[in-house]
């Protein structure tokens, strides 16, 4: 208890330390640092509220068990007894709440991130069912008011994607995302058979947190650069010039290529931008590897056999494997609604991480 009320109250010194800052008249002069005192100010804003309650409950308790002591009228003791159960209720609700609001997040929870859909088992159907999920997490992130900018494409001639790289800029766009990461299969008619049988493929989704360019130091003679002409639909310029780039990280094999843009400084900026983000995923994966894996990994080898989640329409139901969550709703999650899914693996992760916390405490 000693630990939480230590904590709780330097977080609460900190929460107005910014309330004054942030009130100091040339506080506005550097908005950046307005924004990201705000931002700060916002996180703790919760904590501070939920230690207020938990506080205001304990002692409230308190008080109402001293009269059950000290009271000789029965009533007045019922009363006092039933105050006594309601309060240590409220307590220990917001105790609860309180473990998880002070247990320490993931360090890249707030950052953008790229996200990397590929076309693995199943052919056509295979790269269809990657476009679709490319327009789920489109419909997604337009509900959560974040920004998508797609940074490579590689269609196929399905209407579909062989591979498609998009960035999400957006307040906690890797705290909801990162349960993405994984291989996605579907159950479903393609359009294609003629014969009305259920066809079963696979995408490889890859989410990785973006980097700064202060946080991977991106060496130029590590690098191999190629260009080369585009050779996906794009207008006659992005066709009969080259334009296109082809980067390879010498140290690590890694090969990114961008050829969506018109210009080659433009495919060359977007590149290197996957490429910081792939390098930044693989320095975490080492530094944490008991917490976090490494892309290859993450994606498997998107086999029909390995899944994180699939989506059956004939049924429409939506089975994540993770935590063996089902749902008869594959629709609205086909339409944005991804909350369903998101929501329920945030709090399972939340149930573990304030499980491990207590264990580590005993």
């Amino acid at each position: 208890m000693k630990g939480i009320e230590g904590r709780l109250g330097e977080l609460e010194a900190r929460y107005s330390e910014l309330s004054v800052q942030l009130a100091e008249p040339d506080a506005f002069s550097d908005l950046d640092r307005v924004q990201r005192m705000a931002q700060e100010q916002a996180r703790l804003r919760e904590i501070v509220e939920t230690g207020g309650r938990w506080r205001a409950a304990r002692k409230a308790a308190d008080e109402a068990e001293a009269m059950t002591r000290g009271e000789q009228d029965a009533d007045l003791v019922a009363l006092a007894e039933d105050e006594v159960r309601l309060q240590r209720c409220v307590e220990n609700e917001a105790l609860t709440a309180l473990h998880l609001l002070l247990l320490p997040s993931d360090p890249n929870d707030e950052r953008d991130v790229v996200v990397e859909i590929r076309s693995a088992a199943g052919g056509d159907e295979a790269a269809i069912w990657a476009a679709d999920l490319f327009r789920m997490y489109i419909r997604y992130a337009e509900a959560q008011r974040w920004r998508i900018e797609v940074l490579n494409t590689s269609e196929s001639g399905t209407h579909g994607f062989k591979e498609v790289i998009f960035e999400v800029n957006g307040r906690g766009a890797y705290s909801k995302l990162k349960f993405e990461s994984g291989v996605h299969r579907v159950q479903r008619v393609p359009e294609t058979e003629s014969q009305g049988r259920i066809h079963t493929s696979t995408a490889t989704v890859a989410v990785l947190p973006e980097a700064d360019e202060v946080e991977v130091e991106v060496n130029e003679g590590d690098l191999k650069i190629d260009v080369y002409r585009s050779t996906g639909p794009g207008g006659q310029s992005v066709n009969t010039t080259d334009s296109a780039v082809r980067i390879t990280h010498l140290p690590t094999g890694l090969v990114v290529t961008c050829q969506d843009e018109k210009s080659q400084h433009k495919n060359k900026a977007k590149a290197l931008r996957v490429l910081r983000a792939r390098l930044y995923d693989l320095a975490e994966a080492e530094r944490q590897a008991e917490l976090t894996e490494t892309r290859r990994s993450m994606v498997k080898r998107g086999d029909r056999s390995d899944k994180v989640r699939t989506y059956n329409f004939p049924q429409s139901r939506i089975t994540d494997h993770r935590i063996d969550l089902t749902t008869h709703q594959l629709q609205k999650v086909m339409d944005g609604e991804l909350g369903l899914l998101v929501e329920p693996l945030m709090r399972e992760d939340e149930a573990r991480r304030l499980l491990a916390e207590t264990l580590s405490r005993r």
